[in-house]
């Protein structure tokens, strides 16, 4: 993984050390707080002009970087605050603007019909904009990277914030590096890597790559920078931080913010016996379900593997699915807008979608890992990238995409796989060229389906 920890920054090498070691008996809220007071007090008052924040999912980087614009602001420095997705952005400001309603929030957009989400028109106290002229004085201007590429004339501000900095290549944050003189970085090293149109193999392993990632070239140059580590996932249950951070944050582990039995997915319907029911009633007692069909070769979108995802949201959804947690004294339903159907493809997407729809259930997102990145249910259903493949190519092998598909979920989630997943890896090692200067990413996408396999298949059902 890029990012690896810094041997100079002791501090927030302690607190992570203390506090978020899976078996420490810490209390997770201390632990958190803890850490996130040393990232505030390095972007604050630190000596070093960047900052630079690994999360795992579900930490709280939002609200993070929530905190820090408010702080930052409170100070008088100028902020400009750069997400990678419009979405992000709107979701910042609105974020922001509910926070603090006094306080004044920029919205740079683009100059499309309906650049930003309607729901920023409830706030008083953000002005919208597609020339950042007209937000000058601000406390906070909020945008992407691509739009803040175009800003001239402008600056610099004292102060950045670039939130989800993991998804954002180096060419990226060159354009808009000119903007500010210190930044605060956040982001989880664990994600799908930015991504490129465009060959970059004539680059590699060069300090200007313009296609790796933005954190990685910004460590590469400035090796001194702090890093730090948000320690506890409130997202994942104690059933799922324990595997996530074994195999896809092996030297950044995490602990999750509720201990084991805390959260619990009980259903009003008895299980019919079906398969569909039996995964289900394993993943509401485990945190985890695997389907295993029988093993086949089968095109992208295979039509078993797709009816039989498509059953097991319908079955979760007439079940009458009910959510307890830390959040409520009551359990919560798990309604159609709390059911997530990851994949690795659109076109496999699609043909969820479709079998869905004719199965009478609306409301379920059904996307891809990228699309899925920084969102978060309450049951997750996900269709194996190399379910019924006949190789194992390095996009289906890319550690983020699994990584993503495996932690969107707050109670459980459910797998669907052709059986021989794990002969097609041995069958087919990782033998991507060693190419000099690159930063070696760990784990490597073959040895963390390995470990997620092997832990999926104790909950293994079969037609």
């Amino acid at each position: 993984m890029t990012g690896t920890a810094n041997p100079t920054d002791t501090a927030s090498d302690t607190a992570f050390d203390l506090a978020s070691d899976p078996a420490s008996e810490a209390d997770p809220a201390a632990a958190a707080a803890a850490a996130t007071g040393a990232i505030l007090r390095d972007t604050l008052s630190g000596a070093h002009r960047g900052v630079v924040v690994d999360s795992p999912p579900g930490a709280g980087k939002t609200t993070l970087v929530v905190r820090a614009a408010r702080e930052l602001a409170a100070t008088g420095r100028p902020l400009m605050v750069v997400a990678q997705t419009n979405a992000q952005v709107d979701d910042l400001v609105d974020r922001l603007a509910t926070a603090d309603p006094e306080l004044p929030v920029g919205r740079l957009h683009s100059s499309e019909a309906q650049p930003y989400d309607p729901v920023l028109d409830r706030h008083d106290s953000v002005v919208k904009s597609a020339k950042v002229a007209e937000l000058a004085g601000l406390d906070v201007v909020v945008s992407t990277a691509a739009k803040w590429a175009h800003v001239k004339g402008a600056g610099p501000w004292e102060q950045a914030i670039v939130d989800e900095a993991y998804q954002m290549r180096s060419d990226a944050l060159l354009a808009v590096a000119g903007l500010f003189e210190r930044a605060l970085f956040v982001g989880d090293p664990g994600q799908l890597d930015p991504f490129s149109q465009v060959g970059a193999e004539q680059w590699a392993g060069l300090s200007y790559d313009p296609s790796a990632g933005a954190v990685t070239t910004l460590l590469a140059h400035n090796p001194e920078l702090p890093v730090h580590r948000l320690p506890v996932s409130w997202r994942l249950p104690a059933s799922a931080a324990s595997l996530v951070s074994r195999a896809f944050y092996p030297y950044t582990p995490f602990r999750s913010g509720t201990r084991p039995g805390e959260r619990r997915l009980e259903f009003s319907v008895p299980s019919d016996g079906s398969c569909a029911d039996r995964v289900l009633d394993e993943a509401a007692a485990s945190g985890w379900g695997l389907l295993e069909l029988p093993a086949r070769h089968t095109p992208r979108t295979d039509p078993e593997a797709v009816a039989a995802v498509a059953d097991v949201v319908r079955r979760l959804l007439e079940r009458g699915g009910l959510a307890h947690g830390e959040r409520s004294a009551e359990p919560a339903p798990v309604t159609a807008d709390r059911v997530a159907v990851g994949t690795a493809h659109r076109d496999q997407a699609a043909a969820v979608r479709a079998a869905l729809l004719s199965s009478g259930v609306t409301g379920v997102t059904v996307d891809t890992a990228n699309r899925l990145q920084g969102r978060e249910f309450d049951v997750t259903v996900v269709l194996h990238p190399l379910s019924g493949r006949p190789d194992a190519t390095a996009f289906h092998l890319e550690t983020g995409r699994l990584c993503v598909l495996a932690s969107r979920h707050r109670h459980a989630c459910v797998v669907v796989c052709r059986a021989g997943v794990t002969e097609l890896l041995d069958e087919h090692p990782s033998a991507d060229p060693v190419q000099l200067g690159v930063t070696v990413k760990f784990p490597d996408g073959w040895e963390a389906n390995h470990a997620v396999l092997e832990h999926l298949a104790e909950h293994a059902v079969r037609p």
